[in-house]
C-alpha cells in the first residue's frame, strides 16, 4: 500500500462524527497506539496512557455516563466501535516541578503530542477519529473505575468514517499565525510563507 505524503495526510485529516457499524481490526488500533508510544516527551517521562474500550457493553456504559446532561452533544461518539480514553499520570515529579517553576503543564503538552501521533496514524490507515474534550470526566472515571493517579484528558472515538467532510476551511492564513524574528501581524512581523528580506 502506498503511503501518503505527510502534507497530504495533514491536509486530509478531518474530525469524524459519523461512523460505519464496522469493527476496527485490532492490529490497526495497535498501530495507532504504537505511533503514540513513540512520541517525544519532556525528560522522556512518557506520561500518557491509553485505555482502549471496544467491549460493546463497557463502551455503552462509558458513553452513557460520559455524554449525559450538558454533554449530550458529544453522544455521536457512541457510534464508533472503539473509544480510546486518553489518560495522563499525575504523579511524575519532573512535570510537577516544571509546572511550579515554568507555569507550563508539560504533561498535557506531551500527551497532546502523543494523541496527535495516534490520530494521524489512524488517518493513514483509513480510520476516522475525533479529538474530544466535551464530556463528563467524572462519568468516565466512574464508568471505568479509574485509579486516582490518572487524569482523564480526552476521548478519541475510532472507526471507519460513514462520510468524509470536505477539506478544511476557516483556517487562518500563515501570515496571521507565524512571523519571522518578531511578533506582529503580516508584514509588521515579517510575513511567514515567504523568506524575510535581509536588512542592509
Amino acid at each position: 500500500m502506498d503511503r501518503p505524503a505527510f502534507n497530504d495526510l495533514v491536509r486530509s485529516r478531518r474530525s469524524i462524527r459519523r461512523f460505519l457499524p464496522r469493527a476496527v481490526e485490532r492490529e490497526k488500533v495497535i498501530a495507532c497506539l504504537e505511533a503514540a508510544r513513540l512520541a517525544p516527551s519532556a525528560h522522556n517521562a512518557q506520561p500518557w496512557r491509553f485505555l482502549v474500550v471496544d467491549d460493546p457493553a463497557l463502551k455503552e456504559k462509558l458513553c452513557r455516563r460520559a455524554f449525559a446532561g450538558v454533554y449530550r452533544i458529544s453522544r455521536f461518539a457512541a457510534q464508533a466501535p472503539v473509544v480510546i480514553v486518553v489518560l495522563v499520570r499525575k504523579d511524575i515529579v519532573v512535570h510537577f516541578v516544571g509546572r511550579r517553576i515554568q507555569g507550563t503543564a508539560y504533561h498535557l503538552i506531551d500527551t497532546g503530542i502523543a494523541g496527535e501521533h495516534l490520530v494521524l496514524q489512524a488517518e493513514e490507515l483509513g480510520l476516522g477519529t475525533c479529538w474530544m474534550g466535551w464530556f463528563s470526566r467524572r462519568g468516565v472515571r466512574r464508568a471505568l473505575e479509574l485509579p486516582r493517579r490518572y487524569k482523564v484528558v480526552a476521548l478519541i472515538p475510532v472507526g471507519y468514517p460513514a462520510s468524509r467532510p470536505p477539506a478544511a476551511t476557516g483556517r487562518k492564513p500563515l501570515p496571521d499565525v507565524a512571523w519571522w524574528n518578531r511578533v506582529g501581524e503580516g508584514e509588521e512581523g515579517g510575513e511567514c510563507g515567504k523568506a524575510p528580506t535581509p536588512e542592509n
